[in-house]
């Protein structure tokens, strides 16, 4: 089946309705088999395409997870990218601030961890959980010791998907590309996943009281989530909706997003020129008279 991946990108600045975004949609593949066959061969493409963006050491790709718990960024990130080279690559979670983080501004702590040339990052949440969970949860907001007048003048989301929008134009000015992926997981499926959690011991660990807490806030998390992908959808880094309670179906549709978008990078290929390969020509002829 054929895959028109234009229908899951956020248009820039159109607003963000997720009852209009499935969570579920039919299979592109016909078989446990076939699903096999077809992320590997995405694997196999996106390891090579890794080999190249290294060699050619001009740019950066960043990928950036964000989805409700249990809607399967871990499971993607292990599969999708599960030929990628570690030396090239590095995963980051971010979680609950640290006393030194709270001392900087939103941005600073992910920063600090972008990939360099050549590398590809992977943000396994984002300093998009500064206008999701800290919207959903107002007292974290109040503890990242802002000044009175920017808690005040009721405008700090606006600012702050402005600040990420010129960040990320930034990024993309120096060389890196960022891709976003929201993995968009029904109530009901989420459900299903928590109760796996609990009766199968060997997921006991995925599973914590938080989690039942953070679910209370679901129509909350929703209205954040379409506020922020309908403002920080831009063409230099775009977000896509994955309907992920098909996992497997998930991990396709994100590896040919990257397929494709990374193909489109201007890197040439492998093979040296005429100046390069004559260079190397030179010093095979001194390393044979040694």
């Amino acid at each position: 089946m054929k895959m028109n991946t234009d229908q899951f990108a956020v248009p820039p600045e159109k607003k963000v309705n997720l009852k209009h975004w499935p969570s579920r949609i039919k299979p592109f593949y016909g078989s446990e088999e076939d699903y096999q066959e077809r992320l590997q061969e995405h694997v196999q493409r996106l390891s090579a395409t890794q080999e190249l963006l290294y060699a050619h050491n001009r740019y950066a790709v960043l990928l950036i997870f964000q989805a409700m718990d249990a809607a399967g960024k871990d499971s993607a990130i292990k599969h999708v990218l599960s030929g990628i080279n570690p030396q090239g690559c590095q995963v980051f979670s971010f979680k609950q601030p640290s006393a030194e983080e709270l001392e900087h501004d939103f941005l600073w702590r992910t920063t600090c961890r972008l990939p360099e040339r050549g590398h590809i990052g992977i943000f396994n949440r984002s300093y998009y959980e500064e206008v999701l969970v800290a919207r959903v949860h107002p007292e974290i907001l109040r503890r990242q010791l802002l000044p009175e007048e920017a808690l005040e003048d009721g405008h700090i989301w606006k600012h702050r998907f402005q600040s990420i929008r010129d960040f990320e134009k930034h990024m993309y000015r120096n060389g890196t590309r960022v891709f976003k992926f929201f993995l968009h997981v029904s109530k009901q499926e989420q459900k299903r996943r928590f109760l796996r959690r609990i009766d199968e011991p060997e997921k006991n660990w995925k599973f914590s009281q938080a989690d039942i807490q953070e679910r209370k806030f679901w129509k909350d998390y929703t209205r954040a989530y379409e506020e922020c992908l309908g403002a920080t959808s831009t063409e230099e880094a775009p977000w896509h909706v994955i309907p992920s309670d098909d996992k497997p179906n998930a991990r396709l549709i994100i590896s040919e997003i990257l397929v494709r978008s990374l193909k489109g990078l201007k890197m040439g290929s492998l093979e040296p020129d005429q100046k390069r390969r004559r260079e190397l020509l030179r010093i095979r002829k001194l390393l044979v008279r040694d």
